[in-house]
């Protein structure tokens, strides 16, 4: 698994030149495959380490973790682009995109890391995001509805409170990683909306009801505000989705 800019378009571009088809009948990941990781501990999120972040290592503590959802954005996308088949293939040309954008984010957020004096796999981490990649592994539908319209677009509401802790925290290089992570991922949320919506108009569903139906069934997390409505209407999601979600 690439571990940094370069290694990730060597990856994700390996037989596939910019003007050459891809094979969307293919199926290139078995269904039990693991993301491939540097090493790190992995434990529920009530054992994650706490530290202030107007300390160094409350510092380095927020940006691993911020480090961990990059890499794990990063074999998520690889994901899509390998394990679901007969999609058109600009999905898999945009889901390579959002693979090598998550991994500059992963070698900015790991250089930040290892100036400060640490490395990624010092702190312990969760995987909430590739849990639920694992639940949605048999339908490509629900795949783009929890990973990339909800557990990536939570990235969109915590991106103003995280910038602003690293700020005050005496970190503006750490805060200008978030303004970059937070343009980027507003594209990559939206990629996600596009295809929910192109596969819900392919199977005749509605989608603000299939979202909820959804989230229901493979037991998505309820979100709670506050939500960043200007990113989230950026990113394609309707007025009428956002009042679903504010609604109480």
């Amino acid at each position: 698994m690439c571990q940094t800019t370069s290694q990730a378009k060597a990856a994700v571009l390996e037989g596939v030149a910019p003007d050459s088809p891809i094979d969307s009948e293919r199926t290139l990941v078995p269904q039990s495959a693991i993301p491939g990781r540097p090493p790190v501990e992995l434990v529920p999120p009530s054992g994650l380490r706490l530290r202030s972040v107007h300390t160094l290592e409350g510092r380095a503590i927020l940006i691993h973790a911020l480090a961990h959802i990059e890499f794990n954005a990063i074999n998520l996308a690889l994901d899509v682009v390998w394990r679901f088949s007969k999609m058109p293939e600009s999905f898999y040309r945009q889901w390579i995109g959002v693979a090598l954008e998550e991994s500059a984010h992963y070698q900015m957020l790991e250089s930040h890391l290892n100036a400060m004096g640490y490395g990624y796999g010092d702190f312990p981490a969760h995987d909430g995001l590739w849990e639920m990649a694992e639940r949605t592994q048999d339908d490509v539908l629900a795949r783009l509805a929890l990973v990339p319209r909800t557990l990536e677009a939570r990235g969109l509401d915590a991106s103003p409170a995280v910038r602003h802790k690293l700020a005050s925290g005496g970190d503006p290089k750490g805060a200008a990683i978030i303004d970059i992570i937070l343009r980027d991922e507003i594209g990559h949320v939206a990629i996600g909306n596009h295809w929910f919506r192109w596969l819900c108009s392919e199977r005749g569903l509605e989608p603000v009801q299939t979202y909820a139906e959804l989230a229901k069934q493979y037991r998505a997390p309820t979100l709670k505000g506050p939500f960043n409505v200007e990113a989230r209407l950026a990113a394609g999601f309707k007025p009428e989705e956002i009042a679903a979600l504010i609604r109480p």
